[in-house]
Parts: structure tokens; C-alpha cells; sequence
């Protein structure tokens, strides 16, 4: 009898030790800019629930995501590496000591992937990778409509990579990013007792196609006729073609604030199933908003991340600087943190470090849970960026690299190896280049930039591919063109 009762009581600590553990969910958001909120200082979008998260989180200022696109960005993220492959890499050829994903299961967490995962498919799909379950959540980097039929764009063509999930659940009148949310509230109220949760929603909004509810897009209209730009131009000329320099759209209005009005139920579903004490959650965005065009179209350019400079596919602040906040009631204290320098590539490495007191070595991500503790100050780390595949035709981009360290930043255009010197504390909007009148800084910075290419652009980094005889349908797709 005393074996069995040892061995009961065993178990009941097992699972008490999981049920302390703190459950994580993580809100991604699709080409959301860093100005895309009211409490980052927009005008006409109106974000209450998320402002309110905000102000209960440390909410960085200097946050950044690892590329200035949708796959290399979340690739980073999930790996926790430099995306210098600049594709989906191929997730099945990391070792399980670095897959962050499978360690949380290690530790007793059941997890979920819910949204867009644009990462392949095969070995490379969420539950392949270490996902418990996932849901709407294949190689596809957009929905065809955000209404039902999600598959079937506005013009009657079918969506070149559908959707999964989305359109057998959904029904005349649903909207994409409620019907994901939906899936997010069931598992938290139907989540197994006895285990921790690791849950990512990963909205497709506020990506193409710019879809709003009939009535969020009304209000924004009423309002829109409140706001005063003054001498602002709609439009200016930068890299290959445009810029938008107004926050004047009441369909992408609309779809911010609806993603606002979801963050709302989670809250909602978190407190009411008594876990929101217990739960770090994580807000953020992929890249920054699509403000510009390139050289062949002008396309439905959706945002502006004025002051900041340019926007998605630019290594310019933004295309690069996002949203980001983490809560956790009791552990973490509210407060802005506007002095350390943080990437995507750092969430699940911190995740996992506050989690389970569990560090993965040999990546390039890195654990801030000091910082979020305000027992560490990251201003003066150094950080590097590479686009080597620019769309001048589509957001007008140029291939190049980039360093920040401490407050400056040095951008290298690869094509024609012009430089560029930026003071971020004093010139936010990337206006004044000082690589003439500081010479010493931009050789320094060059010296870093230069060294980091020679350590990461070789071919076991830049050219992830599988093993003759796998996947042949996934390389295929992997040197498609991505149009995200």
C-alpha cells in the first residue's frame, strides 16, 4: 500500500507542478505597423482592449521583427535564428535540443497553432514541428476574402493556396479573424486541466485583402471627417516608388479595430475561466504596415508608419520596429521599457526562459527575462538585419544590410554598396545621414555588419535544403515566389 500511495502522491505533485506552471498565449498580428494602435499614436484607430493590455505589460518601444516580411520574420521567430535564408529554411532539419517548440512539450505543455503559419508543409506543418494540434494553419499566406467563402476572392477566382478549416466551420456572413478566435476560445475553455498551455493566434489580418465589417468601416468614415492632416500629402516619392503619409483608410481601420474587439473576448475567456493571473501573454506583429508601393503598380497601400521611415519589405525603421508587449499579473511590472533593443527572434528563447527556467543554446535568439524583470538593460546590444531579395516592383525596396548598435544604425545597400548613418534617439524618422560627418562611427559599424555576413551568409545558413528524395513537392514551393 505505501508503493501505491507513493506512487499517487507522485503524480498529484506532477500535476500540481504543471498547474503552477504559467499558461502563454501569444496574439501575432499580420503586417501590423507600430503606429497601427491609438496608444502608439494613431488617430483613427481605436484600440481600447489592446491599449488597456498594454498598459498592464512592459511594452517595448525598441522592439523589432527579424525581417521586414511575413516568412523569413515568423521562421525567426519560431526557430529563434537570423532568418538569412529568407525563405521557410526547412523546419524538419532542426535537432530537437534547439526546436524551442518540442522543448515546451518536454515541460509538460500542451500547445495549439491557430492562423496563418506560412511555413510550408510536410515536415515543416505546425504539429510536425512540435504543435499539439493546429487549425487554419498551412503554407498559405492569406485568406481569398474575409468573409465566407474565405477561399474565393472578390473577383469569383478561387484562392491559389486555400485556407484549411476556415471554410468548413464558417457559414454565410463570418468573418475570418472571429472564426480563429473562436477556435482560440475553445481550446482554453476545453483545455486539458492537468497541463500548462502554449497557444498561438496568429491572425491573417491586417494583411490583404483590406475587408472590413459594413459597419466598423461606416463609423470609421463618420470619423474620418473629424481628423484634421493639415498639409500632410497623401503620398511621397521614396525608393522605388511611393509612400502613404495618412492614416486615412476606414476598411483597414475597421480591421484593427476588429482584431481589437477579439483581443477583447480572449481577455474576457482568460479571466472568466480564472487562468488571466496565471497567463503571460504576448502581443505583437510581424513587420511593420504596408505604406509602400514600388515601380510597377500602385498598389491599395493600406497604412502609414509616419514618422517612421518607409514600411513592409524596407530595412528602414518602418518596415522593421513593431508592436510589442508582454503581461503577466504578479510576476511582471507594468511599465514602458524605451531603452532595450529586442527581436522576434528573442520571444521564444524569453517564453521559455520565464516559463521553465530552461535556456536552448547554439541560436542566435536570446532570453530578456531580466530585462522584462528590470534587472538587465539591453540599450547598447548589437543586432543585425539582410534582405538579399527585394521587391522594387511590388514595395519598392532595395537589397541591403543592416546593424544597430546602441543608438546608431548603419544600413548598406548591397547593389551599389552606399551607406547610410542613422542616430535613432535623435532621428527617429531616419532623416539626417551622418555617414559623411561621422566617419569613425560608420567604419565601426561597417567593421560589425561586414563581420556578421562573413559568419552567416555561408551555405549551411543560407541554403537549407532537405535530403534528396523528401519534400520534392515542398522545394518546389519553396522557390516559388512568395507574394506575402
Amino acid at each position: 500500500m505505501k508503493k501505491y500511495s507513493f506512487i499517487f502522491m507522485f503524480c498529484v505533485s506532477l500535476i500540481t507542478l504543471a498547474q503552477n506552471k504559467p499558461n502563454i498565449l501569444i496574439i501575432h498580428t499580420d503586417d501590423l505597423g507600430y503606429h497601427d494602435l491609438s496608444f502608439t499614436g494613431s488617430q483613427l484607430y481605436n484600440t481600447p482592449s489592446i491599449d488597456k493590455l498594454a498598459s498592464e505589460s512592459v511594452a517595448f518601444t525598441n522592439a523589432y521583427s527579424s525581417y521586414p516580411r511575413c516568412t523569413p520574420s515568423r521562421y525567426g521567430m519560431m526557430t529563434g535564428t537570423y532568418p538569412v535564408n529568407e525563405n521557410k529554411g526547412w523546419l524538419g532539419n532542426i535537432p530537437e535540443e534547439k526546436n524551442l517548440i518540442k522543448q515546451f512539450g518536454n515541460a509538460g505543455y500542451h500547445s495549439i497553432y491557430i492562423g496563418k503559419w506560412h511555413l510550408g508543409e510536410g515536415d515543416s506543418t505546425p504539429k510536425n514541428f512540435g504543435f499539439d494540434e493546429s487549425y487554419a494553419a498551412g503554407r498559405s499566406g492569406g485568406v481569398g476574402s474575409r468573409f465566407y467563402p474565405f477561399n474565393t476572392q472578390l473577383n469569383g477566382k478561387p484562392a491559389k493556396e486555400p485556407v484549411e478549416n476556415l471554410e468548413e466551420d464558417g457559414k454565410e456572413g463570418d468573418y475570418a479573424s472571429d472564426l480563429l478566435t473562436n477556435r482560440l476560445l475553445e481550446f482554453i475553455t476545453n483545455r486539458p486541466k492537468d497541463q500548462p498551455f502554449l497557444a498561438v493566434l496568429a491572425f491573417y489580418a491586417v494583411h490583404t485583402p483590406i475587408e472590413a465589417k459594413p459597419e466598423d468601416e461606416a463609423r470609421n468614415k463618420e470619423q474620418l471627417k473629424s481628423i484634421d492632416f493639415g498639409d500632410t500629402p497623401e503620398y511621397i516619392k521614396e525608393g522605388e516608388g511611393r509612400r502613404k503619409m495618412r492614416q486615412d483608410d476606414p476598411a483597414y481601420a475597421g480591421m484593427v479595430e476588429n482584431v481589437d474587439e477579439n483581443v477583447a473576448r480572449i481577455l474576457k475567456t482568460l479571466k472568466a475561466a480564472g487562468i488571466d493571473k496565471n497567463t503571460i501573454i504576448v502581443f505583437s506583429s510581424d513587420h511593420g504596415g504596408l505604406s509602400n508601393d514600388g515601380n510597377k503598380n500602385e498598389r491599395h497601400l493600406a497604412t502609414t508608419n509616419n514618422p517612421l521611415k518607409a514600411g513592409k519589405g524596407h530595412l528602414y525603421e518602418g518596415g522593421i520596429r513593431v508592436p510589442l508587449f508582454i503581461k503577466w499579473d504578479s510576476k511582471l511590472k507594468p511599465r514602458v521599457e524605451n531603452e532595450s533593443i529586442v527581436l522576434g527572434m528573442d520571444v521564444f528563447p524569453t517564453l521559455l526562459d520565464l516559463a521553465t527556467n530552461h535556456t536552448v543554446s547554439g541560436i542566435d535568439g536570446k532570453s530578456y527575462k531580466k530585462v522584462l524583470e528590470g534587472k538587465d538593460n539591453w540599450k547598447d546590444r548589437t543586432v543585425y538585419w539582410i534582405s538579399q531579395k527585394a521587391r522594387p516592383h511590388s514595395t519598392g525596396d532595395s537589397k541591403a544590410a543592416v546593424v544597430r548598435s546602441g543608438d546608431f544604425k548603419l544600413i548598406q545597400f548591397l547593389d551599389t554598396n552606399k551607406v547610410e548613418l542613422y542616430n535613432l534617439k535623435k532621428d527617429i524618422s531616419e532623416a539626417h545621414d551622418l555617414s559623411v560627418s561621422n566617419p569613425e562611427k560608420t567604419k565601426e559599424l561597417l567593421g560589425l555588419l561586414e563581420s556578421w555576413k562573413k559568419a552567416y551568409l555561408i551555405p549551411e545558413k543560407t541554403k537549407i535544403l532537405k535530403p534528396k528524395g523528401k519534400g520534392k513537392k515542398n522545394n518546389k514551393n519553396k522557390n516559388k515566389k512568395n507574394k506575402n
